[in-house]
């Protein structure tokens, strides 16, 4: 039976007289991905801290496999991983070097701590770097030891802080290759990001937050759901569509919206469901519109994100 091991109760945390995060709450179930996010300044990094027993909260709890996170829990602490922004790696160590000296902190030594190195740079696609220093390796290979070096005491949680900024596109599928068979392993992970495509791709469930609260708390698909228009789609028309057409066509089925740019040349359709786009695109042809180009597309999670917390831009 699946079973909680991540529990933020209620938790609020302070700097001096601005409340940085406002009594949220969210939990993961064990072998569950959580997509955190949230724009610049929302709360999500000092949400992570907390987690981590980096920083204490000023009110409520939480709780990794029932136990609180506290000053002093180093049995709690040894149950999760942090892969944060910031590479903690020594430059001239070789990436087994590197390892051997992490592992020992986690209190491993002998054959267990080889084996876990070995484990651990094979997962992450570097066991044939393993001699070579950190210091001529790639940012994305760079990114890959860090996650390594997350893992070596096999921890149950991981919180992975935007573990893909600045990397090629090589080391991010390596990077999520590794971590959906983690997944399957039945780790649990926690993952913030700024590419909504990653987090499409990897979460299970999402939290979203803004100034300090939780905006909102479930699945991707839940999330989707929640905007009035699923899909769109772009025609551009050889010639303008006319008065009389356009007006038909705001009332087929299915149609929540039509934007009309370029003198009525190029029509924005937005649409309650994706298979409504060709019954709609037929109905133009229909009407003796010539159409030049079309294109359809998904409602995204960006478009979920934006939505909710707006498009301005905040630094």
């Amino acid at each position: 039976m699946t079973k909680l091991l991540l529990e933020v109760r209620e938790v609020s945390k302070r700097f001096g007289q601005t409340t940085v995060v406002d009594n949220i709450s969210f939990s993961a179930q064990t072998g569950q991905t959580i997509g955190l996010l949230g724009p610049n300044g929302a709360g999500k990094s000092t949400t992570v801290n907390m987690i981590c027993g980096l920083l204490q909260a000023d009110s409520g709890h939480i709780l990794i496999a029932g136990q609180p996170m506290a000053a002093g829990q180093h049995h709690v602490k040894k149950l999760l991983g942090l892969v944060s922004q910031d590479l903690a790696l020594f430059e001239d160590l070789s990436a087994r070097e590197n390892l051997k000296l992490f592992g020992a902190l986690y209190g491993l030594s002998g054959g267990h701590l080889q084996q876990r190195c070995d484990a651990v740079l094979e997962l992450v696609s570097l066991q044939d770097r393993a001699k070579d220093k950190p210091s001529s390796f790639s940012g994305g290979m760079k990114r890959r030891l860090n996650i390594a070096a997350a893992l070596l005491h096999d921890p149950q949680l991981l919180i992975l802080d935007e573990p893909t900024v600045g990397i090629d596109p090589q080391s991010r599928n390596a990077i999520f290759d590794a971590l959906e068979i983690l997944k399957a392993q039945g780790r649990t992970l926690i993952y913030t990001s700024h590419y909504m495509e990653e987090v499409e791709r990897l979460a299970d469930h999402i939290v979203i937050i803004d100034h300090g609260k939780i905006i909102a708390n479930e699945s991707p698909a839940e999330l989707v759901q929640r905007m009035p228009a699923q899909a769109a789609l772009t025609v551009n028309l050889v010639s303008s569509m006319d008065e009389a057409c356009l007006r038909h066509l705001i009332h087929q089925a299915g149609v929540q919206k039509v934007l009309t740019k370029d003198e009525g040349k190029s029509l924005e359709i937005l649409l309650s469901a994706s298979d409504q786009a060709l019954p709609i695109l037929n109905f133009i042809q229909q009407q003796n519109c010539q159409v030049s180009h079309f294109a359809t597309a998904k409602t995204t999670l960006e478009d979920v994100f934006l939505t909710l917390t707006g498009r301005s831009l905040r630094d």
